[in-house]
This record gives C-alpha cells, structure tokens and sequence, in this order.
C-alpha cells in the first residue's frame, strides 16, 4: 500500500521532474521559451492550457510537464490533481511558485479502493515537492481524515456495520489517548430508546450501540461532533426499492464524517473539549422491526410517532443530540446523510447547510470556499415546524405533504439540539456518482474540510 504521508516531501534540492502550470494568458510567453520541436509537441498533444489539460515535453535527454489551470495566481486544490493519477511514479516540484492548497489534490488523486480486488496493485507513487515544509503535515492529516471517510463509506455493510464502526472509534481513540465509552443492549434501551428501536431488527453481530468519545483539556471550549451512523439502510418496514437499496451502505456516511474529522481535530490539537457521538445501527426488518404508527419515547421526554420507518435517521440522531446538549456544549455539529430532498435541491456536489444563526453558517461557507470544499444554505423556517405536529405525540418523523423535506428533517433535529446552543447540521450526500480529478467515484467527504477551517480559525 502507498504510503500517503510519504506523497508530499520537503525540496532540499533533490532530482525532480519539472511541471509548469500554464493557463490562457500565460501560454504565449511560455511557447516563446520553447524550440521549435517543443512547440510541435505540444501542438501534436493539442495542448491549449485549458484545466486539467496536460502534455509531456521532451528537453534534452529528460522531459518536463506543462498543465493547464484556470488562474497560475490562484491555484486549486484540485489543479494539479490529474497529473498525479496519470503521470509516471516519480518525483515532480513546480517549475515556478509553490502548490500550497493543490497539495490536498495530490494526495487524494493517489487514493485507490481495492481491498476486495484480486488483483490489487501498488501503483508507484508520484511525490510532490514544496519549499513550504511547514504545511505538510497539516496537509496530509486534512487527506488522510478524507480518505478515511471514503473508505469507511466504500466498505460494503456486512464488513462495515455498527460493531466495525466501534472498532474504528476505538482505534482512533488508542492513537489519541481519548476516552471512549459505548451503550448497548438493556442500557441502550434504557438510555437511546429511539437508537435502540431504529436498530433492534437487526443481527446480533449488527446489533445497535451509541458510541461516545471524549479529547482534550476540560477547560478548553468543548465542541461537539455528532454522526448519523445507519449502517445499512433497507428502509425497514416501509422498505425501499431495490434500486434506492445499493447504495445505502454509505447511509452511515455522517459517522465517517464525525470519525474522520475528530481524528484530524485530535492529530492537529486545537483547543477544544471534543465530544463525539454516534449513534450506530442497522436498519433491517424482522419480527422485531420498529413499526408505522409506533410511538417512540426519546432520550430528552419527547413523544415521537414514527410516520415511516424510512425516515430512521433524524431518530437515532435526536437520542444523540440530546446526550450531547446535556453537556452544554460551545457548539454542535453533526453530519448524515439524511434525505433526498437535499440531494434533488442541491445536486450530489454540496452539502446542505443547515444553522441557527446566519453568523455560523457564514463561517463555515468561507471555510469551505477558502478550502474548495463548498457549502449551501438552507433554511430552518418556523412556518414549518407545524409539519411535525401530530394527532398523537410530541411530533411525528416523516410528514405526508413530500414539501421542503430536508428543511423539516432538519427542524426534527433542532427539536433535540438544547436551548440556546450554537448548532450546524450538514445534510450531506458523502458520495460522488461520477469521477472528478482528485474525487474518484464513490464515498467521500463534503463538508468535512469546511467544518475543520471554521473550527481551526476558531479554536487555533
């Protein structure tokens, strides 16, 4: 396997291929360098300086690399993305200016799921050079949290299911010296009743749990992360189409988010008292299935009418938003991939944003712009909160009208977030339906990188 912490490496002067990053403005000064047998390279390449276009030139008894960008002044995170999934393995460096933020892309652009192929493969890694030594281990902790969201959404359900989550979180919490603690059986439904319920009708071996993870100084700030951690989703007895099936071994993609961030927190320490939740289950259908028309008693008193047993999410995080208010947080932020109606509003590229107070969503767009890591808000509009009412109980989980529905999931949520606390909630796809440079089909994170810069500049 490529060592990812090995892919960036400090310019000390070594042996590297040159690549010269070029876009339209650049390009006719650069071809007026060449000789006349470079230029005819390029044109037989077609190399016109458009993004991602690239072209390998011969010089002498080497070659060098041109790429295209979109502005040389303002480089990407995914400018230079492409040429580390196609290039030779070997070590390359900027042939003028530093990559900075195109370092992330580097590093993602290398990633490779292929734990279950027969025929796996280290490809031979490209390495990257940059004279700002002092931004790569922060890099490649912002990569490595990324990678670990996509291979914990890749893996299938029956090698990724709530007693594999536990152990991830167990791991992180042996490497970081944090404190961990998990909920299960009598106490689980004593304690999360509506976690206990959602996973009930599962396997033992998928039985249902809350795990709970705690950093850092107790008299830093304390932060929480929380993380929808459905490990497969069939909808349950409201059950879905085979074809709304496939993909939901990635319904567990909000507690890769929540896993992956809080171990970049903990790998680069900013001051803050981390608080983790993830409540982690299957939803199945057996005799011991939760039902359409059961009245569920949440963790915080709350009466809830499950309306469809599709709509699992927002339940096992209202039992765990609760658990985290009762600690009077600074802040909470959860991530879950939590409807389609985000999805059919906002497309499979940007995480729904979803916050309390318009200053706290605009932290965390800039974020995510300064780190190409886009974000949209939606609104949590009170003349929906009557959507939620129902004949029987508190509120019911899934109302009939089909309107503004990520909008009123989120809403269900703020109903368990405690009084007066700073909240941001992510609605978030987690996975991507086609490849972009740097972002391969399947799992991956969307708003992770937002969430870190906001809480960096915050917290230090």
């Amino acid at each position: 396997m490529t060592d990812r912490n090995a892919l960036i490496q400090p310019d000390r002067g070594q042996q590297a291929t040159a690549i010269h990053l070029l876009d339209k403005t650049t390009l006719p000064e650069f071809l007026k360098q060449l000789n006349a047998g470079q230029r005819a390279s390029l044109a037989a390449q077609k190399f016109e300086a458009g993004g991602y276009e690239y072209a390998i030139v011969p010089d002498g008894d080497g070659w060098f690399v041109v790429s295209g960008v979109a502005n040389t002044a303002n480089l990407s995170s995914w400018c230079l993305a492409k040429l580390a999934d196609v290039l030779p393995g070997g070590t390359y460096r900027l042939a003028s200016g530093e990559p900075g933020k195109a370092m992330h892309g580097w590093v993602t652009a290398q990633y490779r799921f292929d734990r279950y192929r027969k025929d796996a493969k280290d490809a031979e890694p490209r390495v990257l050079l940059t004279r700002q030594a002092a931004l790569i281990d922060a890099t490649l902790a912002e990569a490595t949290a990324v990678l670990m969201v996509r291979d914990l959404v890749n893996t299938p359900a029956e090698d990724m299911g709530p007693a594999q989550l536990e152990s991830e979180a167990r791991a992180l919490a042996k490497t970081h010296h944090a404190e961990i603690h998990v909920v299960t059986g009598d106490a689980l439904e004593r304690d999360y009743p509506m976690v206990h319920a959602v996973g009930r009708a599962a396997a033992r071996s998928h039985a249902p749990r809350l795990i709970e993870m705690e950093w850092g100084d107790p008299s830093h700030p304390r932060v929480a992360i929380v993380g929808k951690g459905v490990c497969f989703d069939s909808g349950g007895l409201d059950i879905k189409p085979s074809a709304g099936m496939l993909l939901m071994k990635k319904d567990m993609g909000g507690a890769a988010h929540a896993l992956a961030l809080a171990g970049l927190i903990m790998a680069l320490g900013p001051k803050i008292r981390l608080h983790v939740l993830v409540p982690a289950v299957e939803n199945a259908i057996s005799g011991h299935a939760f039902r359409p028309g059961d009245i569920l008693r949440a963790r915080n008193g709350l009466s809830v009418e499950v309306t469809n047993t599709d709509a699992e999410g927002r339940l096992v995080l209202g039992d765990a938003l609760t658990r985290a208010s009762e600690l009077k947080p600074e802040l909470i932020i959860d991530f879950a991939t939590l409807t389609g109606a985000a999805r059919v509003a906002l497309g499979p590229d940007l995480p729904a944003l979803f916050t309390r107070q318009a200053a706290t969503a605009d932290v965390l767009i800039a974020a995510g712009l300064e780190r190409d890591d886009p974000c949209w808000r939606l609104p949590l509009h009170d003349g929906y909160r009557e959507m939620l009412k129902s004949d029987v109980a508190d509120l019911q989980n899934s109302p009939s009208g089909g309107f503004a529905g990520a909008s009123v999931a989120a809403l269900f949520l703020d109903r368990f977030v405690g009084e007066g606390i700073e909240w941001a909630h992510f609605d978030t796809f987690a996975w991507r339906p086609a490849a972009k440079p740097g972002r391969p089909k399947g799992g991956d994170a969307l708003g992770l990188r937002a969430t870190w810069g906001m809480l960096k500049a915050r917290y230090g």
